[in-house]
């Protein structure tokens, strides 16, 4: 089915004495927290938070709060242009493990989680750019990630995958601050209450040439909801320990990179929509830079036009049409 590429899977621990690899996407949410004089305080709060939060979700056999923790790899995704020796760093997810101090089992949890692409980087900060840049009202390339979509697909279908994960991804996402949502009446144990958007945004869109659905939900005792995006069935393919797990480690992600939806003081109603302007909200102890995240996107986009889309477009081309 792919004779044009293959994959390469390397794998980090993501512990307070991490330190992003070269090649590794700067933007994304752990490699941002890992640079600068107050990395190892931000990478051990981060990580703090998240045990915590999985505990908390997961109060039932565990009285003191400390039954479990969760251990995190950083799983990038290399690939490989059968044209050429080069790789190309084309995806970075994270993987949970989940540690039970009470049995002594390490159960596995879920890959996906966070989500990086280079390639997405270039359709947002390059493509959609140039395609509006002289235009009036706002439009969607003809084909837009399309081939990104495909390459993810790809990756998901192929031997590499299924050597080295057991179950499909779910990816956690913040919602998006330009769209209502209404709470229904489905609630979930561990997923919470349950969010319908009043529309399609891009990123659903774009998500959806991926291959995957969203649904949302507010966790118990969060304050927003978060969008899941995922394969086949998320309340049912999933135990309550996997889902908790990825909860507890994107929810505290998004307190700090979102802290004006994520960690607001009021808690969203029937009918909410996320306010990044808002002032009424708490910061977490976790220092970043959020401008120079969206400096460093651009940049990854410029990269991936001049290593990956100029020098195989072509073959791109080709590769997206025969893709079934």
């Amino acid at each position: 089915m792919n004779s044009y590429f293959t994959f390469t899977v390397k794998s980090t621990s993501l512990d307070e004495n991490y330190q992003p690899a070269e090649g590794t996407r700067i933007t994304t949410n752990f490699a941002n927290l890992a640079r600068g004089e107050h990395r190892q305080a931000n990478l051990r709060n981060a990580l703090n938070m998240i045990e915590q939060r999985f505990n908390g979700l997961a109060h039932w056999d565990n009285a003191e709060g400390n039954r479990y923790s969760l251990e995190l790899e950083i799983i990038s995704v290399d690939i490989n242009v059968e044209t050429n020796s080069d790789t190309f760093p084309s995806i970075e997810v994270l993987k949970t493990t989940i540690v039970d101090h009470k049995t002594n089992q390490c159960i596995e949890g879920i890959v996906g989680n966070n989500f990086s692409s280079y390639v997405r980087d270039y359709d947002f900060s390059i493509l959609l750019l140039k395609h509006n840049k002289s235009r009036s009202e706002f439009s969607i390339p003809n084909n837009f990630g399309e081939l990104h979509g495909k390459i993810f697909k790809s990756f998901v279908n192929s031997d590499t995958y299924q050597q080295n994960f057991k179950k499909l991804p779910v990816i956690c996402l913040s919602v998006a601050n330009t769209k209502t949502y209404v709470r229904t009446g489905n609630q979930h144990p561990v997923l919470g209450v349950e969010y319908q958007a009043n529309e399609s945004s891009l990123t659903e869109q774009y998500f959806k040439k991926m291959g995957l659905q969203v649904r949302y939900f507010m966790p118990p005792n969060s304050v927003a909801p978060l969008a899941f995006y995922f394969f086949g069935d998320l309340l049912n393919d999933y135990t309550n320990l996997e889902l908790i797990s990825t909860i507890s480690t994107m929810e505290t992600f998004q307190k700090i990179y979102r802290p004006e939806i994520y960690n607001a003081n009021s808690m969203a109603g029937d009918a909410y929509q996320p306010d990044l302007n808002s002032s009424d909200f708490a910061l977490t102890p976790i220092i970043y830079d959020r401008e120079e995240r969206s400096q460093l996107a651009n940049e990854q986009g410029k990269f991936t036009e001049e290593h990956f889309i100029k020098p195989y477009q072509r073959l791109l081309e080709e590769w997206a049409c025969s893709y079934a």
